[in-house]
């Protein structure tokens, strides 16, 4: 007896959906997700159970690490190109055009002033090596973070004042930098911290 056969038939998915779906989900991420700055120094900070969220415009990024050197960064590339040809204009210098885009566009800069200029002269790769050593001063002498932020606060009166500081920074550099503010009558800052898990027992 003759086996019937069976009439093969491709088969045919519509994966119309399945794409529109990933775009869509693409899009979302894209659109929602924020970008981290890039930061010239590891800081592990310090553990606290609240959840106050930081603006996310208007603000002064300062960042200490655990060996006491200093940092900032701005949300705004304008402000950041005013302050330092503010801060220039105190110490007596003034930058090209040039320099002052490169300075705009860092995404962190912490080197002394009278450096600034021979600093914005190195190539990439060679500005991320020796930020990593260097640090805007905050000695009694010297206290160029004062003349940063002060500056600052005249270029954008709307800036909030954001400090990030490594868990083991001694807490004299802290005390330092929250007197260098409060000299500058700035008492108003937000303290980055992560979130601490906090057990039922508690």
């Amino acid at each position: 007896m003759a086996k019937v056969k069976i009439k093969k038939q491709d088969t045919f998915i519509d994966m119309t959906a399945m794409s529109d779906v990933t775009v869509l989900l693409l899009t979302f991420f894209m659109l929602t997700s924020t970008f981290v700055k890039k930061e010239p120094v590891q800081v592990a900070t310090p553990a606290s159970v609240s959840e106050i969220k930081i603006p996310e415009t208007n603000i002064l990024s300062i960042l200490v690490d655990k060996t006491g050197k200093v940092f900032m960064s701005f949300d705004k590339q304008n402000d950041q190109r005013a302050v330092l040809e503010a801060v220039g204009e105190e110490y007596g210098m003034t930058f090209t055009p040039s320099e002052s885009k490169k300075f705009s566009i860092q995404s962190t800069f912490g080197v002394n002033i009278k450096q600034m200029k021979s600093f914005l002269a190195l190539p990439e790769a060679k500005m991320d090596e020796i930020l990593k050593t260097q640090g805007i001063p905050t000695d009694s002498v010297d206290n160029q973070f004062k003349v940063w932020v002060k500056k600052a606060r005249e270029i954008n009166p709307d800036l909030r004042i954001a400090i990030k500081a490594d868990q083991a920074t001694p807490y004299k550099v802290i005390k330092n930098v929250m007197n260098s503010l409060q000299d500058l009558k700035e008492n108003r800052y937000n303290l980055i911290t992560s979130l601490k898990a906090v057990s039922e027992e508690e």
